[in-house]
């Protein structure tokens, strides 16, 4: 199940390195929050080489991450992790509008006869 999920970051979490049957592994938590409605934050998990991308943003900025939920049982208890896949940078760069637009044509003057214009 891949999703995205769209969000500020709030702050960098906990960096986890370890030994494991396949290498050394690197695992990085990255807390952001969603701009819904009712707000809500979630703990990204980002492996390897995305750990090392987690650590470039900063709080308040905007990222798009794609990212994958998986639940697995230990001891009779679930965990859910949100792991990522992939990160983007959401530019914040105000949207051009008609409103910062003149409401006439530049080379409009107000010596322009309309008369000639007019269909009567």
């Amino acid at each position: 199940m891949n999703l995205e999920i769209t969000g500020k970051v709030v702050q960098l979490g906990q960096r986890q390195t370890g030994e494991g049957r396949n290498g050394p592994w690197v695992k990085q938590e990255l807390i952001i929050e969603s701009e819904d409605q009712y707000p809500r934050k979630v703990c990204l998990m980002c492996w390897g080489e995305r750990s090392d991308e987690a650590k470039t943003f900063v709080p308040g900025e905007k990222i798009k991450a794609g990212i994958n939920i998986e639940s697995r049982e230990y001891n009779g208890r679930w965990f859910t992790d949100v792991k990522v896949w992939k990160f983007e940078k959401v530019s914040s760069a105000p949207v051009a509008s008609a409103l910062n637009e003149p409401p006439y044509p530049e080379d409009f003057t107000e010596n322009q006869s309309m008369e000639d214009d007019l269909p009567f």
